[in-house]
């Protein structure tokens, strides 16, 4: 089947159509948020009078204005819409300025007075954990018994580990376009989830929601930072066309998007591992302290995942993770990819690479035998079934020629006194689904009409990963149809009601797997109909290449002929179907279950380069052994794995948000704020496609590819580490990410950066 993806040949051409691009009503309006300039505080005085006097201003909307509920909080109702006695973190909005241009909007704001009196603001996770501020009891997972298990222990090494956030640097900033219908009112808003939109807004102006109609034409780019995030601007920009009864408008500047919306989650985390005489790990305990920001958002789920994450592909025996949520006084942190993950799998790595230093044995060769096998269960209780993890190991050391990689490496640093290189390893394991289970289900609602064109609508959202692509390709299938056949229509709360985020790697799996059914549906009652007109049993009957024949026969009908019988004989050549994942659940009283359809497996080698004069460094090459099961699309799987091990690297290397003690953020534009480019891209990245052949619940065995590549830049951090060891071996690590050039140079001369 062909791989194509014409999402990709619009881009290229400029005919997609973002939000931006739409045209817009006569008397549309735009707006403008007015925010807190202080991270923590108590309002005192909020005057409005000048900037009410100032051109173009239709009308200053504050909560007071709100006659539903001032309120966004998903998991946990602790966000306001807009601020009205405190301010909780630099960038919280407090009145949006409506006006006949954005440029207007802003000098308004401007004029905006308002009075705030400064409290202490809390930016680090320990010190919001030590004073109580937090956003919800710990979380508590935990397996065998690790205060017995210590005294069974050879080894047992304790240490710290920080990973930083990660700004999104979506190329499409937040942006949301609302205007009046008959009877209610229609938001077409950058968002992952239309459905949580449709539900705040209805919530904050007093709605049902079947007043409130959510269309996405499709995402330029997401990452997670558009599943939670984009519903405060969606609201605000339908609570405005609904108080002025005009539509509006509102789009983020790249600054102010960065400014005031959430990151990747930074965690700071203690961890304790113990280890028998020849590797095997018996007992890991981790401590959490996640920064949430000012609000829940995501928070809740984030932390859960790195719960789920913490023993990454090993098989541990015994096992304690506590994960506390930290409230502090910056903007609300959100999902990103990895959804927590990372941030878990980055600590355990880190035990197990300070381990291998104390008792003397390759972290590769720990890595390896405690990797986890068929029929193992995880220390959350899923077993563990067509474990992939010591294949893709083994795949990937004997492709790439480890040993030679690292002989060839030892034999430059012996010759080369300021240059260093260094290699790392990293195994991965990523749980496909949702863990809120309720969440994994979807519906398609599929079309064909009489000229045997085909329309589907499902609620996955288009944001670059090529999940309508793959929609298309399973149709097509189906029906053995011309792709070009089939269109996907726009995600639409009306046409598909109740949508799950397109979020957690799923989007394909689940609306994949829904409209193979509607289809099959279809099908069946075409086979009933082609049995008929050819006078055969409707076992018998085969659909290839757009003829539907009898098998063995040279009887047969073209598809478009079959089309049109159908609709003359009043056959049903529509079907809305539901698909809800079967099989998993998990009891969060005893934090035990199957939270997960599948998972995917593999295995990545890195290496790197460093300049130990200057502490800059590159990434050399990239080689990756990775289950896709079967690949439904090979080419937007590895673009989708390409993009995603760049990101990760960039997590780990070079993407640092700093935050003053004010909780100013000081990385704010993308002069302050480095994301990997071309320059610093590895010459080298390799990626072999490990087909599993055994089944998954993966739509066509195609496994999910969004997020479980990220993991693999981690591998960058360590083989970074490796290098500088190469170069002084009395260094004292610290497992703190990003690696910035900045950090590696302090550490090679054993100085400290904060």
């Amino acid at each position: 089947m062909m791989e194509k993806n014409y999402e990709l040949i619009r881009h290229v051409k400029g005919e997609s159509k973002f939000l931006d691009d739409l045209p817009v009503l006569s008397n549309t309006l735009n707006a403008y948020v007015f925010t807190a300039p202080v991270a923590h505080g108590i309002i005192k005085k909020l005057a409005l009078k000048y900037a009410l006097e100032s051109k173009g201003v239709f009308k200053i909307i504050t909560a007071k204005d709100i006659k539903g509920e001032n309120q966004i909080g998903g998991i946990i109702p602790d966000e306001p819409l807009l601020a009205e006695d405190k301010v909780h973190f630099i960038g919280q909005p407090i009145a949006v300025v409506v006006a006949n241009s954005k440029y207007e909007a802003k000098q308004a704001a401007k004029k905006i007075q308002l009075e705030v009196e400064e409290l202490p603001a809390i930016t680090d996770p320990r010190i919001a954990y030590q004073q109580n501020s937090l956003i919800m009891p710990p979380k508590i997972f935990e397996s065998g018994n690790v205060n017995d298990a210590w005294k069974e222990c050879d080894f047992i090494v304790e240490g710290r580990v920080d990973s930083g956030g990660q700004e999104h640097v979506y190329l499409e900033t937040q942006a949301s376009y609302s205007f009046l219908k008959e009877d209610g009112i229609k938001i077409i808003s950058s968002t992952q989830s239309p459905t949580a939109v449709q539900r705040i807004a209805s919530r904050v102006l007093d709605f049902p929601m079947n007043k409130v109609e959510v269309e996405v034409l499709r995402l330029g780019g997401g990452f997670g930072g558009k599943e939670d995030q984009a519903t405060a601007w969606a609201v605000i920009s339908a609570l405005s066309c609904h108080l002025t009864g005009r539509p509006v408008k509102i789009i983020l500047s790249r600054h102010d998007d960065i400014l005031w919306t959430g990151k990747r989650h930074p965690y700071s985390s203690d961890f304790k591992i113990g280890l028998k005489i020849d590797g095997r790990i018996l007992a890991f305990e981790v401590t959490y302290y996640q920064n949430a920001g000012a609000s829940a958002d995501l928070s809740p789920a984030v932390l859960e995942r790195s719960l789920f994450h913490a023993t990454n592909s090993y098989y541990i025996p015994n096992v304690r993770a506590v994960a506390y949520s930290c409230k502090t006084n910056l903007p609300p942190n959100t999902a990103f990819r990895g959804f927590g993950g990372p941030q878990a799998i980055f600590v355990i790595e880190s035990a197990i690479h300070k381990a291998s230093k104390v008792i003397g044995m390759r972290t590769e060769k720990i890595q390896e035998i405690n990797l986890i096998k068929e029929a193992d269960h995880f220390y959350y209780g899923q077993k563990v079934i067509n474990s992939n993890a010591s294949r893709c190991f083994i795949r990937a050391k004997e492709k790439y020629q480890l040993e030679k990689l690292q002989n060839e490496i030892n034999n430059f640093n012996q010759q080369s006194k300021f240059i260093k290189k260094g290699i790392a390893v990293i195994p991965i394991c990523f749980g496909i689904s949702f863990t809120s289970t309720f969440l994994n289900q979807a519906s398609s609602l599929v079309h064909i009409y009489t000229d045997g064109s085909i329309g589907i609508s499902t609620t996955a959202v288009e944001m670059g990963q090529g999940v309508n692509m793959k929609i298309r390709q399973v149709a097509a299938k189906v029906f053995s149809v011309d792709i070009n056949r089939i269109r996907i229509e726009y995600t639409n709360t009306s046409r598909n009601a109740n949508t799950s985020p397109t979020a957690a790697s799923s989007a394909a799996d689940l609306n994949g797997k829904v409209t193979l059914i509607a289809c099959n549906n279809i099908v069946e009652r075409l086979k009933e109909l082609a049995a008929k007109e050819l006078k055969c049993e409707k076992s018998e009957i085969q659909f290839k290449d757009e003829i539907i024949f009898k098998e063995g026969s040279k009887k047969k009908i073209n598809w478009i002929d079959l089309i049109q019988i159908a609709y003359r004989e009043r056959i049903s050549l529509s079907s809305l179907a539901h698909y809800a994942t079967p099989g998993i659940y998990f009891d969060r009283t005893s934090n035990k279950g199957n939270p997960f359809t599948y998972y995917s497996f593999g295995t990545a080698i890195i290496q790197s380069q460093i300049d130990c004069l200057r502490g800059t460094y590159k990434i050399e090459s990239v080689k990756v052994v990775h289950d896709f099961g079967k690949s439904l699309n090979s080419k937007i799987d590895k673009g989708q794995a390409e993009g995603a091990i760049m990101q990760g690297i960039g997590w780990m290397t070079l993407e640092d948000v700093v935050y003053s003690e004010k909780g100013k953020n000081l990385s704010d534009t993308l002069s302050t704020y480095k994301v990997p480019d071309v320059m610093f891209t590895p010459e080298d990245i390799q990626i072999e496609f490990m087909e599993n052949p055994s089944e998954s619940l993966a739509i066509f065995n195609s496994k999910a590819i969004g997020e479980p590549p990220f993991l693999y830049g981690i591998a960058a951090f360590f083989s970074i580490i490796n290098a500088m060891q190469e170069f002084n071996q009395d260094i004292k690590i610290e497992y703190k990410a990003p690696l910035t050039p900045e950090r590696v140079l302090l550490q090679l001369y054993n100085k400290s950066i904060s």
